[in-house]
């Protein structure tokens, strides 16, 4: 029986989510062609993740490079753009060849990039997209950044929007204490409140029961994740979805302490779809908050 559903505030949670909009983007130019900013449409832009590709044809930029993903869509515009290998390992010598005036990245790979186009003497922007908040000011600077201030008004307008009204269907009910786990085929680690995941859940009215963890994923142990007692379980993917969800199944079946965790006793453990709960923020959070809902209120 769920035993959280009590009055909380509107206002603070509304004020907490616009007013991060303040500084949760690190963009990081490197030294390299002296490009300088200005109107996109006489740039040469290479986008290396397809959340980055999102942002860019929200803003209506185009691409000359992009990146391959067998599980995201690449919007049609950029049907003609060179593929750059995935967001995880894009390919420096094809990016090289495009002689692009930025590469623009999300900033949870930036220290894998970063010193590859500094060697490369390319110019580089790194996203915080570990939140929607991130999401939007990475909107907002590249607005600035490249003459596409109107649409990023636009979309920061759209989103203030949305969250108030979002945020008035769950006004009434107190927030449920969660703990999210990200997985990979064979491990999995916990998803603190500075992950993607753990911004959602923040968005949706939960806490995070590793809400202050310095970092965005942690690794903890089954002891100290019971300690916590979370009223709710949330299991994510990292990559390979099939079969991270069969890895936990195989855990959660095999691991004898998770029995004893209240949110497993109650049967409030669920799996999130990877396609609205990856690593980095989309534009599709709306939909993500809309199956949190019943997960965190039991509606």
């Amino acid at each position: 029986m769920r035993n959280w559903m009590k009055k909380r505030g509107l206002i603070p949670v509304l004020a907490a989510a616009l007013l991060s909009l303040a500084g949760c983007v690190d963009q990081s130019g490197t030294a390299g062609t002296g490009a300088v900013a200005g109107d996109a449409d006489t740039l040469r832009i290479v986008a290396t993740s397809p959340a980055t590709v999102d942002i860019m044809a929200r803003l209506d930029i185009d691409l000359v490079g992009v990146p391959n993903s067998s599980l995201s869509v690449i919007p049609a515009r950029y049907d003609g753009a060179t593929r750059v290998g995935t967001a995880m390992g894009p390919d420096m010598e094809i990016i090289k060849t495009l002689d692009p005036d930025y590469v623009i990245g999300p900033a949870s790979l930036q220290t894998d990039l970063e010193p590859k186009l500094e060697a490369a003497g390319l110019n580089g922007i790194f996203l915080n997209l570990e939140s929607v908040e991130g999401l939007y000011k990475g909107v907002e600077q590249l607005g600035e950044l490249f003459g596409r201030q109107q649409e990023a008004e636009a979309m920061i307008d759209e989103f203030s929007a949305f969250y108030y009204a979002y945020s008035r269907e769950n006004a009434v009910k107190e927030s449920p204490t969660v703990l999210v786990l990200m997985g990979l085929p064979g491990s999995y680690v916990v998803a603190t409140g500075k992950s993607y995941v753990g911004s959602l859940v923040r968005l949706a009215g939960g806490t995070n029961v590793y809400e202050d963890a310095e970092t965005d994923f942690i690794t903890a142990n089954t002891e100290d994740m019971q300690a916590k007692d979370p009223d709710i379980i949330l299991r994510a993917a990292h990559a390979m979805p099939e079969d991270v969800v069969n890895m936990f199944k195989d855990e959660f079946n095999t691991n004898d302490i998770w029995k004893h965790f209240r949110a497993v006793e109650d049967e409030c453990v669920y799996d999130l779809p990877y396609d609205e709960f990856g690593m980095s923020a989309k534009f599709n959070y709306p939909a993500a908050l809309k199956t949190l809902g019943p997960m965190l209120y039991g509606e």
